[in-house]
């Protein structure tokens, strides 16, 4: 009876693994290494928002359920962030400021990635937005940021073709990098 009281719920235990997934993707060493994201707390934070929107799109197709999920791990990525912040050593008061920054970051970048995956006739919309948000001050290889955007189509594709039960079950299998 008391172990129960301190193990995760089920869908929380489901939703940590999917989130768990989708930062392992972030990590991958060649998107540091080969494309040239930063390897700094933002070009990490930019590489597991990415990720965590390509999921979240692909759960945004999936009805209500899914839709209660997709909330599920939003809540989780950013009470992961503030867990984060904290072990860092930043400050309490600054905390819940920093992480309203980061959670209006993301959306800005959901905004710009979906107009540039709408943007089909047009590339440089998708890149710019890579450009400007994965890169941010740096001045990166237009090759690697060209590279980025086939991989993040790539991606979706490949997850709009992935089984959202599978999602639902804390599951993900992304493409190559």
């Amino acid at each position: 009876m008391f172990s129960r009281l301190f193990q995760r719920p089920r869908r929380e235990r489901t939703i940590a693994a999917l989130y768990g997934a989708i930062v392992a993707q972030s990590r991958h060493p060649a998107f540091f290494t080969d494309l040239g994201v930063p390897d700094t707390l933002e070009g990490r934070f930019e590489m597991v928002s990415l990720h965590a929107w390509l999921v979240m799109r692909r759960l945004a197709m999936g009805g209500k359920p899914a839709a209660d999920f997709n909330q599920g791990l939003f809540d989780f990525m950013f009470a992961d962030l503030d867990f984060n912040l904290r072990e860092m050593g930043a400050g309490d008061m600054k905390v819940g400021d920093r992480v309203k920054d980061l959670a209006s970051h993301y959306y800005g970048r959901v905004g710009a990635y979906d107009a540039g995956i709408a943007a089909k006739d047009d590339p440089s919309v998708l890149e710019s937005a890579i450009d400007r948000n994965l890169y941010g001050s740096t001045l990166p290889d237009p090759a690697h940021v060209a590279t980025m955007a086939r991989y993040m189509r790539r991606q979706l594709a490949h997850l709009e073709a992935f089984p959202i039960d599978r999602l639902l079950a804390g599951q993900v299998e992304f493409a190559s990098v």
